[in-house]
């Protein structure tokens, strides 16, 4: 018979719970805008938090505002593609600039409070993780992108870039954003975006630049859609994906460790990406054609979830890097069957993919939501905290768990700050 406490120490080891007692946050944020501009903005905000109101709660607030536009997207853009009401567009790009705010405050609400802890930091970017693939939705309905690979490819391409961050991190130690990165000015132009199609309508992503610049000559026969995906294709090939390798093979180097193995530790993020595409592009699978894309990305935001977090729960406890998630099997699974007729052999119908998915959907949601309950739970009973409740006496300020600083740390060698 498994017990709870049992099914916990499978999750997380007694003896790998003791590193949480000295992990130190580190991260460095070199972008400007953050440091100079909406640094102030969070601050401001910050002052409105209610000292009862736990970090935690901060961030799946925040989350909520995402869950709630992709509902929404569903709705009234299910093909992705067919314009909708200007309100709709404007929710998107208020959901996603709220849930970034509730994403730089959580950091702020927990030294307000007193309650900075390990879990703070395995709560708030496992929520980053499962976002991912949402957020990036609402940019392809905003667009108008619908289920082409142009689509396929704005949903999941931030999958990429926050793997690399969190295996760097695991093996740096620092949470590093550069000058320009995804959460703060890849945030911001995603929702200048989306406000765009709010005012003028999607369509003119679909129109020549030159006639949106009002030059003949300049970009004449391209359009916005044109010129979106290498762009975002060659800011992760081209800046961040390269920085994250060199980073990790300077750490490893400077702790005199084989830089070599490191690179095995790729196999969990190439059989997510590859199999991706193998299903959704193969010549037996029905998902796009049938404007099946959210569902899709829904499913695999669990799938991606659970292998960063895994990661970020192994930095945390000193752990050896997971190299495998058996919420994988189904995505391998599901590819492999979708390109049965490459081999003369018949794939499944268009309705039994359909149920595949759902229950793949079912499984996924089951699993992520089962061992991270169990790892949280495990989390607040070592460290003596709650995740989403802060017991507060009036008289007795909250204090941080022994051995977590939650402050903002400088990197000796990077310098920079960033919000814990």
């Amino acid at each position: 018979m498994v017990t709870k406490k049992t099914a916990k120490a499978e999750c997380i080891s007694p003896d790998a719970l003791q590193h949480l007692k000295s992990y130190k946050y580190q991260a460095v944020d070199k972008s400007f805008v953050s440091r100079y501009i909406l640094k102030h903005y969070w601050e401001f905000c910050a002052n409105f938090l209610p000292r009862w109101l736990a970090p935690n709660a901060v961030t799946l607030i925040g989350f909520g505002f995402i869950i709630s536009n992709v509902a929404l997207l569903t709705i009234m853009i299910p093909d992705l593609v067919s314009p909708t009401e200007p309100w709709v567009y404007f929710s998107f790009a208020f959901g996603m600039w709220a849930y970034s705010t509730m994403d730089n405050l959580d950091g702020k609400q927990a030294r307000k409070t007193g309650t900075s802890s390990p879990l703070g930091e395995l709560f708030d970017h496992g929520i980053d993780s499962l976002n991912c693939t949402l957020a990036s939705c609402l940019n392809v309905g905003a667009v108008g992108l619908g289920c082409s690979w142009q689509g396929v490819f704005t949903a999941l391409i931030p999958c990429l870039p926050m793997w690399f961050s969190t295996w760097e991190t695991y093996h740096t130690h620092v949470l590093y954003l550069g000058y320009f990165n995804g959460p703060t000015e890849g945030l911001i132009i995603a929702c200048a975006i989306i406000v765009a199609s709010g005012i003028w309508g999607p369509q003119i992503w679909s129109q020549p630049v030159a006639q949106l610049l009002g030059n003949e000559w300049l970009f004449k026969d391209y359009t916005g859609i044109d010129l979106w995906v290498p762009t975002i294709g060659g800011a992760f090939l081209f800046a961040h994906f390269p920085l994250c390798v060199i980073n990790v093979v300077r750490a490893r180097r400077a702790a005199n460790l084989p830089v070599a193995p490191v690179f095995l530790e790729w196999a969990p993020i190439i059989t997510f990406s590859v199999s991706c595409v193998a299903w959704l592009f193969s010549p037996g699978s029905h998902l796009l054609a049938n404007n099946h894309l959210v569902l899709f990305c829904i499913t695999l935001s669990f799938v991606f979830g659970r292998m960063t977090t895994k990661i970020i729960l192994a930095h945390l406890t000193k752990q050896p890097f997971p190299m495998w998630t058996n919420l994988l099997v189904p995505l391998v699974l599901g590819a492999t069957i979708a390109n049965l007729p490459r081999v003369g052999l018949p794939s499944l119908s268009a309705d039994a993919e359909l149920w595949f998915l759902r229950g793949y959907f079912v499984f996924a949601v089951t699993i992520y939501a089962r061992w991270a309950h169990l790892v949280i739970g495990a989390m607040c009973e070592f460290l003596g905290i709650r995740c989403l409740h802060i017991p507060y006496d009036k008289d007795v300020r909250p204090r941080t768990p022994a051995g977590f600083s939650g402050v903002q740390v400088t990197s000796p060698k990077r310098g920079g700050l960033k919000s814990a």
